[in-house]
């Protein structure tokens, strides 16, 4: 019929038509990568608790000794092998030792270890892997042959003798404190290197062909700027990943040292160097390495939790 063609609507009139489908009174989220990263995080219960989780037990440890004012090495021989009381919340030690402050005071060199190495171990595998995946040839050949021949290495018997032979010439340079922190850090960061860089170097090999890394190539940026400003951000994610991964193995690599007497002296207390000093004492005071090794545990814990919630959110193929 004449006159009865209908007009198609325009742009405007379908967007007023969506906008009137919608529910009055409601209104879309803010968008955002890092917000839809935070709400994909969320999902991961186990993630999203333990994160909560380890920031109490961080805030236990950092700011705990300010309000629980024991020595850490005040000796009270009438309290030996005490359980736990309303005195000593945690019981003693062989020597009267409250545990409380020692595993408050332990916390904070655990976790400064863990998170020292992981830097350390970050820093090397980023720096090597990222090389490795911008160069073409001989360079990555050599480098992943360093990389390969490392990983080859048994761990935990070379751990051992870096820490038995550089041990005093360390505490000697900086201290018995200091030196200890430093050996041991640079030690485990040293054998945790080799899988970052495996990662970081496979994500460039697929982002350095990507339409945008080739725009700005062809608009002259440099190498250094093609890495820094445009692929290594893009990196990223997996990175984040094995770091809360790199922090869980550096604290046990230290538990276990210090466990086997490697680590730091008697009278800096760490989480390991606790359960060692209890160990023949679980028949008449369990509590001593009871308590350490919950500690230990639920941070280790955590973290795995934390570090799968990650890998989920930062999945790009994860819709909200």
């Amino acid at each position: 019929m004449a006159g009865s063609t209908l007009a198609s609507p325009t742009p405007e009139a379908e967007a007023g038509a969506l906008a009137l489908s919608e529910p009055a009174g409601t209104a879309r989220k803010p968008s955002s990568l890092w917000l839809d990263t935070w709400r994909r995080f969320k999902r991961h219960q186990l993630a999203y608790w333990g994160l909560w989780i380890l920031v109490v037990l961080v805030l236990m440890v950092l700011i705990g000794p300010i309000f629980y004012k024991v020595g850490v090495n005040d000796i009270d021989f009438k309290a030996r092998l005490a359980g736990p009381s309303w005195q000593h919340p945690l019981g003693t030690d062989d020597l009267g030792r409250d545990l409380l402050a020692r595993v408050l005071y332990g916390g904070r060199i655990s976790l400064a270890v863990g998170l020292a190495a992981m830097l350390t171990a970050i820093s090397l595998g980023v720096l090597i892997g990222a090389i490795a995946g911008i160069s073409r040839g001989w360079v990555d050949t050599v480098l992943m042959w360093f990389t390969d021949l490392c990983l080859s290495l048994p761990a935990l018997p070379l751990l051992l003798l870096l820490i038995f032979l550089f041990r005093d010439p360390l505490k000697q340079m900086f201290g018995l404190e200091v030196g200890i922190f430093i050996l041991i850090v640079l030690v485990i960061g040293g054998l945790r290197w080799m899988p970052v860089a495996r990662l970081v170097r496979a994500q460039f090999f697929s982002l350095r062909e990507k339409e945008f890394v080739e725009a700005a190539r062809a608009l002259g940026a440099s190498v250094p700027r093609q890495v820094l400003r445009h692929i290594l951000p893009n990196s990223l994610g997996p990175v984040i990943v094995a770091a809360t991964i790199d922090v869980a193995a550096a604290i046990i690599a230290e538990s276990t040292l210090s466990f086997l007497g490697l680590g730091f002296p008697p009278d800096i207390p760490t989480w390991g160097r606790i359960l060692y000093d209890g160990r023949d004492y679980m028949d008449v005071a369990a509590h001593w390495s009871l308590f350490p090794g919950i500690a230990i545990f639920i941070t280790v814990l955590t973290i795995n939790f934390i570090g799968d919630g990650l890998r989920d959110a930062l999945d790009p193929r994860k819709v909200l």
